[in-house]
């Protein structure tokens, strides 16, 4: 299908100002205000609607991304629809975020209390994908969102939104519950990000985004960069390791920022690993090849983004290489590690760094290298059989998350381990953000505690009986066709 059919939005919404924009805003308030009072199973009924659309069009929107955007791979781009729309949902289910929850030994009550509104800032890596899971779990708290797409994936992200929308107001919503900016535009963004009229900015992207969210006087959550290391020690099962980490280094062409930016190899096992990887075709070059790739790569040092998501194939064929037929991942033999050396840094397309560590110790100090500062708080990997090294290095690591003897691409997501599964990696203080963990629905429900004195003079009430309370009348919006052209 192609995407001059599919462009999404009207006239009007490609015109859009400031003042169009406010209007949005406040259109999302009333929604906000109205939702705040649904019972758990009103919100439950939605979010499941909503889930079950984007399920439904996962194949759809994989598709479209990729050609909208150029990026990744269509088959895992549809897995990670269905992981972000019904598995998140199936997931979360259980939790109870709207209902107040009483724990008698603290004497407390607490009530849940919705954010807001959320501006909703998705990345063009994955695009569709992190619309509906910032839509779920906006939902599940009983939040009003305002989704604004990177520029590269504004069609695609637009119509989806716009789906869900019409299923969660299908299954009872207010109007107005998920909007998108179908033409994202620096001073609509800046507008909407910095209004008074926002209660939380959650930003996925790029640095400088991420940064004037921050600066935005609103509360925000964003992420840092990551530059992840996969130690694999010579306790490790060689073989299973260089199978998941291919898959993971191959997954989506290596556009989730939680991939392995490189492979931190023991000598004692190095060679076997490499014979491994090979196996499961990845491709290493030689020295002469790594340095044409890095001038493609990194031309005067800086990440070459039209490269961004690419097959193997095509990243070598753009450097002049010539590589074998299949080749899912590029291996690139690594002289150091160091923030100069361009190699060692993030590369958000399916080529590995491979250093081969003398030792333990040296092994440790490449990996806390790579953190140091383009992936302060992001995340690890090791694969190793020996427990007091594996808490060794998450004592060491200055990052949030290690994955285990598991791919880190999906690993450290939550797909595939116990973390929560997310789009939004949280890198704490280390990496500059508010929020240490995966982001989740919990990060965006506040609660109020009703505190009983400790004292047993003063018994805590018999709330246990109590049910929650009614809600209150809901605003309707007015009758009739409302006119926001402004005109």
């Amino acid at each position: 299908m192609a995407v001059a059919e599919k462009q999404a939005g009207d006239e009007a919404d490609a015109r859009m100002t400031p003042a169009h924009a406010a209007q949005m805003v406040e259109k999302a308030r009333w929604a906000a205000a109205s939702f705040a009072k649904y019972r758990r199973d009103e919100v439950l009924a939605i979010t499941r609607a909503v889930a079950e659309a984007g399920a439904a069009n996962a194949r759809k929107y994989a598709d479209w991304a990729v050609e909208e955007t150029g990026f990744g791979n269509a088959d895992h781009k549809e897995l990670k629809n269905r992981l972000c729309s019904i598995d998140l949902f199936e997931h979360y289910r259980d939790d109870n975020f709207t209902d107040p929850r009483l724990d008698p030994d603290a004497k407390m009550v607490e009530v849940p209390k919705p954010a807001g509104v959320i501006f909703a800032l998705t990345p063009s890596t994955n695009p569709v994908s992190s619309v509906f899971y910032k839509s779920i779990i906006a939902l599940l708290t009983r939040n009003a969102i305002v989704i604004s797409p990177h520029p590269y994936a504004k069609a695609c992200c637009a119509d989806a939104s716009r789906l869900i929308a019409r299923a969660a107001e299908q299954a009872g919503a207010p109007d107005g519950i998920i909007q998108v900016i179908d033409d994202p535009q620096l001073p609509i963004i800046d507008a909407i990000m910095k209004s008074d009229r926002i209660d939380l900015i959650l930003a996925t992207g790029g640095s400088p985004m991420v940064r004037a969210a921050y600066s935005s006087g609103n509360p925000a959550i964003g992420v840092g960069p990551g530059n992840n290391p996969a130690y694999v020690d010579e306790s490790a099962d060689v073989p299973q390791a260089a199978r998941l980490i291919a898959e993971s280094k191959a997954f989506d062409n290596s556009i989730l920022c939680t991939n392995e930016s490189a492979v931190i190899a023991h000598t004692a096992i190095a060679r076997r690993l490499a014979e491994e990887m090979k196996r499961q075709h990845c491709h290493m070059l030689s020295d002469e090849e790594r340095d044409r790739l890095a001038e493609r790569l990194f031309p005067g040092g800086k990440f070459n983004t039209s490269l961004v998501g690419k097959p193997a194939e095509a990243i070598a064929d753009a450097a002049g290489l010539r590589v074998p037929r299949g080749t899912r991942v590029l291996l690139v033999p690594l002289e150091r590690i160091g923030d100069d050396y361009p190699m060692s840094r993030e590369k958000l397309c399916p080529v590995l760094g491979f250093y081969e560590a003398p030792s333990r110790e040296a092994a440790m100090t490449a990996c806390r290298a790579m953190v140091r500062r383009g992936g302060a708080g992001h995340s690890a990997a090791i694969h190793a059989g020996d427990p007091a090294l594996i808490l060794r290095f998450g004592a060491e690591m200055t990052v949030l998350r290690i994955a285990v003897n598991v791919g880190c691409s999906t690993g450290a997501a939550g797909f595939g381990t116990f973390l929560e599964p997310t789009m939004t990696i949280g890198t704490g203080y280390f990496g500059r953000s508010s929020v240490s963990e995966n982001v989740g629905p919990k990060h965006l429900v506040q609660w109020t505690k009703i505190a009983y004195a400790e004292d047993a003079e003063f018994p805590l009430e018999r709330y246990r009986d109590l049910s929650p309370p009614e809600p209150l009348t809901r605003p309707r919006l007015p009758q009739g066709k409302i006119d926001y052209s402004f005109d």
